[in-house]
């Protein structure tokens, strides 16, 4: 699940296959970018914000999304992709690599200066040289009737929390997701916890929040339900919380250690 350590394993994969080098192809798989072509352009600059990708060639962005299912991958001239064709969107190739855009959520080919209005609205970025600890507590603070879990996924508050980390941020201040921000007694660790936690995850392979890092140990309560908690035994439980049905979100708790 891409949350904001994976976009910026991602970027940082990109940045070396393709950051100072002419483009020699590019191939855009969406309709309404199909006749555009970089070629002959040098990609200046690689950036992730939050969960949000932008290769910078001249005056054009390509940026992309992951959503759910999405992925970039870097190949050899010639090597084999090892994902069907019909689920690319995007390939930038220059004479040392090809980088392959499969199941993108979002794709679109922007001017530079209009970066602003693609991303714009996103909150401080976790993993980014803006990032400003007092803003990020200040919007997620914003409305205290939303649940904790609910702010925390929201990118307009802060840039880069998935699923994944808002509920294990949430058993590790024990604290329930479905819980009122504003009865959060200190909110501010929980945002300071979160970004230690993408942190320390954003080179590793597999996320780990328990400290372990072994299969089948990693996460305290992510995708466990039924499960014993790691810390006391009690059963994990399941449910689905969001400001809207099409923006809920599953959520797994401790009842005993979540209070």
């Amino acid at each position: 699940m891409p949350e904001g350590d994976t976009v910026h394993q991602t970027a940082a994969r990109l940045r070396a296959a393709l950051e100072g080098r002419e483009l020699t192809r590019t191939d855009f798989r969406v309709p309404r970018f199909a006749t555009v072509d970089l070629a002959g352009r040098v990609v200046d600059e690689v950036a992730a914000r939050g969960k949000h990708l932008l290769v910078r060639a001249g005056d054009l962005t390509v940026h992309s999304h992951l959503k759910m299912e999405g992925s970039w991958r870097v190949f050899r001239p010639g090597e084999r992709w090892n994902r069907p064709a019909h689920l690319v969107r995007a390939v930038l190739e220059n004479r040392d690599a090809v980088a392959v855009g499969f199941e993108l959520g979002v794709l679109e080919v922007i001017p530079r200066a209009a970066e602003e209005d693609a991303v714009g609205y996103l909150g401080p970025d976790l993993l980014g040289p803006d990032w400003d600890a007092a803003e990020a507590v200040r919007r997620v603070t914003a409305d205290p009737a939303v649940p904790v879990a609910v702010a925390l996924l929201d990118q307009r508050n802060l840039a880069g929390l998935g699923n994944v980390y808002a509920n294990e941020l949430c058993f590790l201040r024990g604290i329930r997701p479905q819980r009122p921000v504003g009865e959060v007694p200190d909110p501010g660790a929980v945002v300071d916890l979160g970004r230690r936690l993408i942190v320390a995850n954003r080179d590793r392979v597999a996320r780990v929040t328990t400290g372990v890092d072994r299969r089948g140990a990693r996460l305290w309560v992510y995708g466990r339900a039924g499960e014993p908690c790691r810390r006391c035994g009690t059963r994990i439980e399941r449910g689905e919380l969001g400001r809207t049905e099409l923006e809920e979100r599953v959520t797994f708790w401790c009842p005993n250690c979540q209070r």
